[in-house]
């Protein structure tokens, strides 16, 4: 089943599969705040340091199997498998999106 993902969280979901990290990055305001694991994230080079870092440690993949909108916001359930406890787990991916690019992305 395919999910109606808004394009620029497909776009995100796609860089990150593809380990793409100037795609990733550019799915991003120069503004772009993500929230994970207790830590702030702002900005397109420190999203992509994140990503990398992320890849480097966790190995990891994270396939959309629900979407919602919530509150203004794309809520994308995520089943995230890699080399961290519990493994797979499905993760909440709340997305904002402002003229059509992420504003935000909170990780929980």
């Amino acid at each position: 089943m395919s999910l109606a993902l808004p394009t620029p969280v497909a776009a995100y979901f796609a860089a990150e599969r593809e380990q793409n990290l100037d795609a990733l990055a550019g799915c991003f305001t120069q503004r772009a705040v993500i929230r994970d694991e207790g830590r702030t994230i702002e900005g397109p080079t420190a999203i992509q340091q994140w990503m990398k870092e992320a890849k480097a440690k966790y190995q990891h993949t994270a396939e959309p199997i629900e979407v919602a909108s919530r509150g203004g916001n794309t809520v994308v359930v995520a089943r995230a498998a890699g080399n961290f406890p519990n493994s797979p787990l499905d993760l909440e991916h709340v997305f904002t999106i402002e003229g059509g690019t992420i504003a935000s992305l909170e990780i929980r």
